[in-house]
């Protein structure tokens, strides 16, 4: 197996918006792929979010996106333009405790979110980080939060895909809380920020601004 990275800015699809794909592995008629954030394994003939996979061997594979086949080989990087993003809501309705709860992902790791207006920024326990993946000691600079218990020691980081539902950014900040807590991930306003959120009742409208 041979790993590589090539970020391709590509047209966006008519039916959900890539943006980038991140190639990391090539073999035949294999490829393992990064698409806005989300990893996706893709066998000859295989199609996903509208990437789909013509051929490929240890050196190059051939995509087709958006209808176009092109070929890709190590080293290659290759840059287009941008369609302007869609506007879209995600709609998410209060527990019986009424708490706002949503399912994404971040750095293409599935994650339940509480939706927490109150917060600053995206919150996780150390716990909730290591089964992410996320290597908050080595890449996130040391630095304090304030918990039920007291002053806890924590990590600011740059989340690279943070995603709710199909609302989806990039380079978000978080931070990491030494120990258990928070129990569950807070998405809170280091993404929020970035969109329009309005209540409506027991119901939450997030919309990505244009």
């Amino acid at each position: 197996m041979k790993i590589i990275k090539l970020i391709l800015l590509l047209f966006a699809l008519p039916l959900q918006a890539v943006e980038t794909i991140d190639v990391q592995a090539l073999m035949p008629g294999l490829v393992v792929l990064v698409i806005d954030g989300e990893r996706a394994t893709l066998r000859t003939g295989d199609n996903v979010d509208g990437v789909k996979l013509i051929s490929s061997n240890t050196k190059s594979a051939i995509l087709e996106v958006d209808g176009e086949k092109k070929e890709f080989k190590m080293g290659t990087t290759i840059g287009t333009h941008f369609k302007q993003r869609e506007l879209i809501t995600e709609r998410v309705v209060s527990d019986k405790n009424g708490m706002f709860k949503g399912y994404g992902s971040i750095n293409g790791q599935s994650v339940n979110y509480l939706i927490d207006t109150g917060a600053t920024t995206i919150a996780m326990s150390a716990k909730e980080a290591r089964k992410l993946g996320i290597q908050y000691r080595m890449e996130g600079k040391p630095t304090h939060a304030n918990t039920a218990s007291g002053i806890a020691k924590a990590w600011s980081i740059q989340l690279k895909t943070v995603r709710l539902g199909k609302l989806l950014e990039r380079n978000v900040r978080g931070m990491v809380v030494d120990g258990d807590f928070p129990t569950q991930v807070l998405l809170g306003m280091s993404f929020l920020n970035r969109m329009k959120v309005e209540k409506e009742g027991k119901l939450m409208l997030i919309t990505r601004k244009k």
